[in-house]
């Protein structure tokens, strides 16, 4: 019987192996006699951006040690990328969706995930040894995102994951906040703590979007990452209402032909308005047996009628949405493709991202050309008011920041008013929870 050799008096233990104070990377362990728990397993990032870095397993984490489960958020990789240091004995749990991504991003890398996954679903509670965890479907720029509550000995705890009020599912953390779980615990991200700027909703990029097509004579080149669903569905809804084409590259709509198998309201080909581009590197990818194997997909959307086209046909396009990311670009230029003054580019990322050559290269282009060059993003994360509205509404007796390099800075701003004490630990620091 799962626990039955747990001594009852022990404490429970918390350690944060990575992330107490970062951004990124998250690793944490909640530990009960010989019974072991770990939330998330993220690749640190590099310095200044959000991209993974070499990836290294926390010195603190023992990795010769079972556990009863390693439970993942959601599907970014400064919280799940060290999978392929970590056993392939350790059972990982997640939201389907989330192994989809997972195993889809591994797949264009030419790696393979060694790992069984087993499935859990938003509130519905599972047990793994003396824990019983408890996923919530939350808001968040990455796809089928959650917070996750673990109850263990009589200690509740609430690891917040990364989470936001500004997407297609903000109601969702509304809803927490108004009828919270009873918390001991709250181990809470903190990206934007210390930042001062307001993130606009999605459906107001939605609207800045359908402006930019409207008053735009040529293309409208948009650069986002694939696996942004709420970014996809913004500018689909966008196109659909400026009547513009939405051209999405093979990746792009693989993911979306996976997911929309769970949530067919997605955006796929066979909708309106949305066609596919079909580059030679990509068809590369999906013909290995190394890469994506999945030569029948790339068949599937050329057949499909009046819905696919090459390269070479974007250069003589004038009213569509193209998505455009680095890789792409080659193949569209060796095509014939060229940008006009009366086309667009549209970043919607991060903006640190243009500091990379890959896109400074494209930008030195628009500017050639003397086409038009616009930035329409959003944060996928919480504002800092946002987090200590959260922080107050959940009422937790211990606060433990994480996922935030500004902490420090801003603790006695944000636990003014807030009866819960923060606890700051070092990466690495037990922490026996009262």
């Amino acid at each position: 019987m799962p626990g039955k050799s747990i001594n009852k008096s022990s404490k429970v233990i918390l350690t944060v192996h990575r992330s107490a104070h970062e951004i990124g990377g998250n690793c944490i362990e909640i530990e009960h006699g010989k019974h072991r728990l770990i939330l998330d397993a993220g690749s640190p990032l590099q310095e200044g951006t959000d991209m993974p870095a070499t990836l290294k397993a926390p010195s603190t984490l023992n990795l010769k040690k079972p556990v009863d489960a390693l439970v993942i958020s959601h599907p970014h990789k400064d919280h799940y990328g060290l999978l392929g240091e970590l056993p392939k004995e350790w059972p990982v749990w997640s939201g389907k969706p989330t192994e989809i991504l997972i195993r889809i991003s591994a797949a264009v890398e030419g790696h393979k995930i060694q790992q069984k996954f087993n499935t859990y679903k938003s509130r519905e509670p599972f047990i793994v040894g003396p824990f019983t965890i408890t996923p919530y479907l939350t808001d968040h720029s990455a796809f089928d995102a959650h917070m996750l509550e673990v109850k263990c000995a009589g200690k509740r705890i609430l690891y917040s994951g990364d989470f936001r009020r500004t997407g297609r599912k903000k109601v969702l953390v509304s809803e927490l906040m108004n009828n919270p779980p009873l918390v001991d615990i709250l181990i809470l991200e903190g990206t934007n703590i210390g930042h001062s700027k307001r993130f606009e909703p999605e459906y107001a990029l939605e609207s800045k979007f359908q402006n930019l097509f409207n008053r735009t004579k040529g293309r409208v080149f948009i650069t986002w990452s694939a696996q942004n669903i709420d970014r996809t569905v913004t500018i689909y809804r966008a196109c659909r209402k400026a009547r513009r084409a939405l051209i999405l590259d093979l990746y792009t709509l693989y993911i979306l032909d996976h997911l929309s198998k769970y949530y067919p309201s997605l955006p796929r080909q066979e909708f309106k308005y949305i066609k596919c581009v079909i580059t030679k590197q990509l068809i590369k990818h999906f013909r290995s047996p190394n890469y994506l194997n999945d030569p029948d997909f790339v068949e599937k959307c050329a057949n499909s009628r009046n819905k696919a086209m090459s390269a070479a046909k974007l250069a003589n396009l004038h009213n569509a949405v193209i998505m455009l990311r680095p890789s792409l670009l080659k193949d569209f230029i060796n095509k014939g493709l060229q940008f006009t003054k009366d086309d667009a580019w549209v970043f919607s990322m991060w903006e640190s991202y243009l500091e990379k050559d890959e896109f400074k290269d494209i930008r030195e282009k628009i500017d050639k050309a003397g086409a038009t060059f616009d930035t329409i993003h959003s944060s996928g994360h919480a504002s800092g008011n946002d987090l200590k509205e959260f922080a107050r509404k959940l009422a937790p007796a211990h606060i433990i920041p994480i996922h935030g390099d500004e902490w420090d800075n801003n603790i006695e701003w944000f636990s003014k008013g807030l009866s819960s004490k923060i606890c700051r630990l070092k990466d690495g620091e037990p922490f026996p929870i009262p």
